[in-house]
């Protein structure tokens, strides 16, 4: 059994884990790589969050996280707001990956400044960026968020949100599947919903595990931005 499967075995009850895209950031809009270079949600993204926000109203989310970035604090704060949940908790663990030298700049200027490892990005993706954070940082990060939406799970005895980025919610999903490579790619879109339903079967047995939704469009707000990946 891989190791973010096995945490699963220690899954008290019936849990939705709903996993969500911050919304259309500034730099989105200028199609700027952001990593852990810090922006504001736009106004469209804003709108995003209200939307979401709409949609969550009502679920039996009993604790909610948010990467400490502020593209996705609120988006996360707009969120439980919204919908009367919990006020977020900030987790480090769920911060972006760090994009290296690439961070800041837009798909062009990288494209100009270092065409070389843009060419190897096609099939490596960011294992291709010498100084980005590395498949095994991402992978024992991974672990470590699925270590803590269990342990609160079970405390709390209810569903959990997590607000997060399009790079790490790769690895929270590919992770379930034993992978710890970037490949293959998850679309991830603005305010896109991840969600995760697992069921205890025995104490000490796998969860059953279901992957309901991959990038679900949660909002009535329309896409300015392409997904990423």
């Amino acid at each position: 059994m891989n190791r973010v499967l096995e945490l699963f075995t220690t899954l008290t009850h019936e849990t939705r884990f709903y996993i969500v895209r911050h919304g259309e950031s500034i730099a989105n809009l200028e199609r700027r790589i952001q990593g852990h270079t810090d922006y504001p949600l736009s106004a469209n993204g804003k709108r995003q969050a209200e939307s979401a926000g709409e949609w969550f109203r009502g679920k039996a989310i009993k604790k909610v996280f948010t990467s400490p970035l502020q593209r996705a604090s609120e988006t996360a704060t707009i969120i439980a707001k919204t919908a009367h949940l919990p006020h977020p908790e900030v987790c480090e663990t769920l911060i972006e990956l760090d994009t290296g030298k690439y961070s800041g700049l837009t798909v062009d200027e990288v494209q100009k400044r270092y065409p070389h490892e843009q060419e190897l990005f096609k099939s490596k993706s960011w294992a291709a960026v010498s100084d980005a954070e590395t498949e095994a940082s991402l992978y024992a990060r991974a672990h470590l968020a699925w270590e803590k939406f269990i342990t609160e799970a079970n405390m709390v005895q209810g569903d959990i949100l997590a607000v997060t980025h399009g790079g790490f919610i790769q690895w929270l999903v590919r992770t379930t599947f034993g992978s710890d490579t970037w490949s293959p790619l998850l679309t991830t879109g603005n305010s896109g919903l991840f969600l995760l339903h697992a069921i205890p079967v025995k104490p000490g047995m796998p969860c059953f595990l279901q992957w309901v939704h991959i990038n679900y469009d949660i909002t009535d707000v329309e896409e300015q931005v392409p997904p990423v990946f």
